[in-house]
């Protein structure tokens, strides 16, 4: 295939991404949290004892130091964390999941889960198997 007439992914890409973001948020807007507010309430529940500092969120999440502040807080008005100086270094804010956090995780994570369902609907089984493979392939080489 020549350059010229070769296909681009990238678009295809971001409108996957945008659409996979847009029905997952559609399906957790009943727990009134956005996609990657569960993913770091899923990345805290996950943590030893319940917690991250507010520096390992930036990097687990891969967002700025700003946004990381603005989903805690976000999600400590919602009551599913909890944020606190480190006894050691008052430098550091370390965030907690609470019971409540912990609490609907369950239920937000079926909620993503049948976004992605819809998502690949179209897909058989191996086809399906392929296409994480073909994923995680590309995005290893990165």
């Amino acid at each position: 295939m020549s350059m010229e007439t070769r296909q681009e992914c990238g678009p295809l890409l971001k409108q996957i991404s945008d659409e996979m973001r847009k029905n997952a948020n559609n399906a957790l807007r009943a727990k009134d949290l956005t996609l990657t507010q569960l993913e770091a309430l899923v990345q805290l529940e996950q943590a030893p004892e319940g917690q991250h500092s507010l520096k390992e969120l930036e990097q687990i999440l891969h967002v700025a130091q700003s946004t990381a502040a603005g989903i805690m807080s976000r999600l400590e008005q919602k009551g599913y964390v909890e944020g606190f100086g480190d006894a050691g270094d008052r430098r550091i804010k370390l965030v907690r999941i609470t019971p409540a956090g912990v609490e609907c995780v369950p239920t937000a994570l079926h909620h993503r889960a049948e976004a992605e369902e819809r998502l690949l609907s179209g897909l058989t089984e191996a086809e399906r198997n392929i296409f994480y493979m073909l994923l995680q392939k590309v995005r290893n080489s990165l």
